[in-house]
C-alpha cells in the first residue's frame, strides 16, 4: 500500500469534523505569520523567510548590464547594496536584486500567500535615480512578465510604502493573484544609467 492510499484509508475512519480542517490544512498556501521579509541583520545574509538574495542581470537574455551586490552599512545601517552599469545594447536594460519567496518550512509550497497585507514597505537610500520593485507569481512563466511599481531613492534613508493595487502588470494579463507570490525584486531598469541603490529592509503593510 503506498502512502497516499494510507492516507486515504486513515481519513476514512476519523469523524467528519475532523476530516475537512485537515484538508483544509493541505489544501491552502501558507501565509506568512510576520509582516518581516528582511531587515539585513542577518550575519549569514539570510532573509526572514530563510531565504538569500541574488544579483540577475540582463546578461540571462543576452544583454550586456553590469552589477554587483554587496552587503555594506549606509548611513549608519546595514543594507544591501546594488551598484552598476545599465546599458541598453542586445535589448537589455536591468540588473535586480532578487529573493525568492517560498517558504523552506513548507516542502514543495514555493509560494507565499500575502492577502492579508496592503503592499510592501522598503527603507531606502540612493542618489535621486529612480528605480522599480517586480513582483512574480507562479501564474508567469516567461522571464520578462511582471507585476511593476516605480519608486524614487533619495540620498537620505527613507520608508516607501508601495500599494499592490498600484502594480502594473508587464506583459501579462493575468491579475497579480497575491496568493501565489514567488519572488520579487527590486530593479535598475529601462535606461542607461549607474545604478547605485541600498536597501536598509522590506516588509509588508497592512
Amino acid at each position: 500500500m503506498n502512502r497516499r492510499r494510507a492516507v486515504l484509508r486513515f481519513l476514512l475512519f476519523l469523524p467528519g469534523a475532523l476530516v475537512a480542517p485537515l484538508a483544509a490544512s493541505w489544501s491552502q498556501t501558507p501565509a506568512l505569520p510576520s509582516p518581516l521579509i528582511d531587515d539585513l541583520s542577518d550575519p549569514a545574509g539570510l532573509s526572514a523567510l530563510g531565504t538569500r538574495w541574488q544579483l540577475v542581470t540582463d546578461q540571462v537574455m543576452g544583454g550586456v548590464s553590469r552589477g554587483t551586490l554587496t552587503r555594506e552599512t549606509v548611513a549608519g545601517r546595514p543594507a544591501l547594496v546594488i551598484r552598476g552599469d545599465v546599458r541598453l545594447e542586445n535589448n537589455g536594460g536591468f540588473i535586480q536584486m532578487a529573493l525568492d519567496l517560498a517558504r523552506p518550512e513548507v516542502p514543495g509550497s514555493g509560494t507565499l500567500d500575502a492577502r492579508r497585507w496592503q503592499g510592501l514597505e522598503i527603507d531606502v537610500h540612493g542618489a535621486r535615480q529612480s528605480y522599480s520593485l517586480h513582483l512574480r507569481t507562479t501564474d508567469l512563466d516567461r522571464p520578462w512578465q511582471s507585476y511593476r511599481l516605480d519608486f524614487p531613492a533619495g540620498p537620505v534613508w527613507q520608508s516607501l510604502r508601495l500599494p499592490f493595487a498600484d502594480f502594473v502588470p508587464h506583459r501579462t494579463e493575468a491579475p497579480l493573484d497575491l496568493s501565489r507570490l514567488r519572488r520579487l525584486g527590486i530593479v535598475a531598469i529601462g535606461r542607461a544609467f549607474m545604478a547605485d541603490l541600498a536597501l536598509g529592509g522590506v516588509r509588508f503593510y497592512g
